[in-house]
């Protein structure tokens, strides 16, 4: 129940940086955070988280800084849940090939300009297209 909470927050916030036509936030790399493989087992992870959790936890290091440990907290959140981290993962995906997406159009927009710009005639003011046209107009009657 709390995924499916969780899951509409994110929908509902993303669907509100839309709305407000502002970039979409980049989804936090927790994999890097943890210091850990996409690849890496539930054993793996919880290892990490601790062994993380001891260097940076504020009580053992006096230099350590409080948002770090937050953020080891929500990634180790994230990827220690097999339910969360699967949706996680999904958001990645999807993160990712929207940014190919846009990143696919980027490039074909200069294309096609370039295509649109080949295609046009040059440009003439009406005077020198009255002249043009009687200029081949003479030339067909010699021709004839």
């Amino acid at each position: 129940m709390r995924l499916i909470r969780w899951a509409r927050a994110a929908v509902a916030s993303a669907a509100q940086v839309r709305r407000e036509g502002v970039n979409e936030a980049m989804i936090p790399n927790y994999y890097t955070m943890l210091e850990v493989t996409p690849t890496a087992t539930q054993a793996e992870i919880k290892r990490a988280y601790r062994r993380l959790a001891r260097q940076y936890h504020p009580d053992l290091n006096q230099l350590a800084l409080d948002q770090h440990i937050k953020q080891l907290n929500e990634a180790y959140k994230v990827l220690g849940n097999t339910t969360r981290r699967a949706a996680y993962d999904a958001q990645c995906l999807e993160e990712q090939r929207r940014k190919m997406a846009q990143e696919h159009v980027r490039q074909q927009k200069p294309q096609q300009q370039a295509a649109r710009q080949v295609k046009q005639e040059p440009e003439m003011t009406w005077i020198e297209g009255i002249f043009g046209f009687v200029r081949e107009l003479r030339r067909n009657m010699r021709e004839e």
